[in-house]
């Protein structure tokens, strides 16, 4: 499932609005010595190579199977690696797999892991794990990655190959099968998901000293990992980030010397001379409609409704100018950005008006519910901007908002996504007849599906891959399910102690990156 609506960056949790820690920034420095530990001594970790990194994405959930592929999922690379990891360039790069390769007609792939490697609990790290990890991510009740792994029909388990046998030619498996949709856990630990939900147990780069559920978790670097040796920091301290407006305090007094940083926030940084930096990534925000009710039954509604949305706008007070104005759920640059279909529905109220008038709409005729989980500040400014053509909002907040949106029930509502490493995973997330972000299911644009086979089809070197890639992302542009709006950026913040991290798109890699003493 994909991180749900927020304001200004995409959040783990269903929100629309920032999450405000009720905590104030000198009580988390004081947290350490009332920790109750999950196991071990409770004190906090110190010294010139601990990382003490305040987040606004601490996971509600350290089960990767229950937490899913939002944000927070960099959070859990602390603790859990995966079949594979995302490089510079976006594309999959061996972790625990050291290589893989498909069968002649695509349909299958073994991924082949490193021999020797071990769970934090001493379980070994071999196909049999891999294989639980993919059925308890199909099967288990609280699962929110069961709608990821559609193409996988079965596992095979052999020593440490494990075989994956495909329901469709799918060459995009060793894309998904990363970070974000597979952290694999130790399968004795995932026997008891309740107990691993809040005590994780996996094969990352570190291991978990002590965790106070919401609040703190300390952990040390593991020196089982299979890539340690480019792990250089010791010991971190993760902290779920107190109001905003005190994260860069903390971090010129060495409370924090890394955090993600609202961008209200980005000047106060600079200033204060900390590095502040984006890190690339996908998120994107869109207007959800919902086709099989009216208004938006009519066409010329929701293209009136595409051309009455100012993007710049959202960008200027929802990002302070650190975003970028979006019509695709990728960012320019990146191979499934489609250059063709840049800017069709130009801003225009002009012709929105028209539009409305030709559907039979006076001014004021149509009056709509937006549909939220709670204030936000991206709802307002959609109010204002649908009310200069003639269109009245209704702001109306449901705390229960994802159950109605997932139904498909709702017919007007917001959503913010990180996207996927997987392109096509992001286009039929959003344009696909079951895709979660698709709130007109089961409607999907005419030849988005064979535009998306076609694209599977495709393996990711073939030199024809990134045209098809762009006809799908062109095919699904063609939906009038989703208007999309603006891409708030991954802003983050360091101290100098802090060393470069890679650039990683979506992604916090710490393979390299050192911390320095005071």
């Amino acid at each position: 499932m994909f991180a749900r609506t927020t304001p200004h960056r995409p959040r783990p949790s269903v929100r629309p609005v920032r999450r405000v820690a009720v905590l104030a920034t000198a009580f988390v420095a004081l947290l350490a010595p009332a920790l109750t530990a999950c196991g071990g001594d409770a004190s906090s970790t110190a010294g010139g190579s601990t990382l003490k990194w305040a987040s606004s994405y601490f996971p509600a959930h350290w089960d990767p199977v229950v937490s899913g592929s939002g944000a927070q999922f960099r959070e859990l690379a602390l603790v859990y690696a995966s079949l594979t990891r995302t490089d510079e360039s976006g594309k999959a790069v061996p972790d625990l797999a050291e290589s893989w390769e498909y069968n002649d007609t695509g349909d299958r792939i073994t991924f082949h892991l490193r021999s020797g490697l071990t769970f934090s609990d001493g379980e070994p790290v071999d196909a049999a794990a891999v294989k639980a990890a993919i059925e308890r991510a199909k099967k288990q009740k609280n699962s929110a990655l069961f709608g990821d792994l559609t193409s996988i029909e079965s596992v095979e388990a052999d020593g440490l190959d494990a075989v994956l046998h495909l329901s469709q030619v799918d060459h995009q498996i060793p894309q998904l099968l990363g970070q974000r949709v597979l952290q694999i856990a130790s399968p004795k630990a995932a026997a008891a998901p309740e107990k691993l939900d809040q005590n994780p147990v996996g094969a990352g780069p570190f291991v978990v000293k002590q965790l106070i559920p919401g609040t703190k978790v300390v952990l040390e670097k593991n020196p089982d990992y299979w890539d340690a040796e480019n792990i250089h920091i010791e010991d971190v301290e993760l902290v779920s980030a107190p109001d905003a407006s005190t994260v860069v305090s903390g971090l010129r007094t060495g409370v924090y010397n890394f955090a993600d940083l609202d961008p209200s926030q980005a000047d106060a940084a600079e200033k204060a001379g900390l590095d502040v930096f984006v890190q690339p990534g996908f998120n994107a925000s869109n207007i959800s409609l919902n086709i099989n009710k009216a208004p938006f039954d009519d066409d010329r509604v929701v293209d009136a409704i595409r051309h009455a949305v100012n993007r710049d706008e959202f960008v200027d007070k929802l990002t302070f100018g650190h975003g970028e104005a979006t019509d695709q759920p990728f960012p320019k640059g990146y191979e499934a950005y489609d250059p063709e279909s840049e800017n069709a529905y130009p801003y225009d109220p002009a012709k929105s008006k028209k539009l409305l008038a030709e559907a039979g709409h006076a001014p004021g005729d149509i009056k709509l519910d937006l549909v939220i989980p709670s204030e936000d500040p991206q709802a307002e400014i959609v109010q204002s901007q649908l009310a200069a053509v003639g269109i009245t909002v209704t702001i109306k907040i449901d705390k229960n908002w994802a159950t109605p949106f997932f139904a498909k029930d709702l017919a007007f509502s917001l959503y913010s996504t990180t996207g996927r490493d997987s392109a096509v995973q992001t286009l039929t997330a959003h344009f696909g007849p079951d895709g979660p972000l698709n709130l007109s299911s089961p409607y999907e644009p005419d030849g988005f599906e064979e535009a998306v086979a076609k694209v599977r089809r495709t393996p990711l070197e073939a030199p024809e891959y990134k045209t098809a890639l762009r006809e799908a992302t062109r095919a699904g542009l063609e939906s009038k399910a989703l208007v999309f709006t603006y891409s708030s950026p991954n802003l983050m913040v360091k101290t100098s102690a802090v060393s470069d991290l890679p650039k990683n798109p979506a992604h916090i890699d710490w393979t390299g990156v050192t911390v320095s003493g005071h």
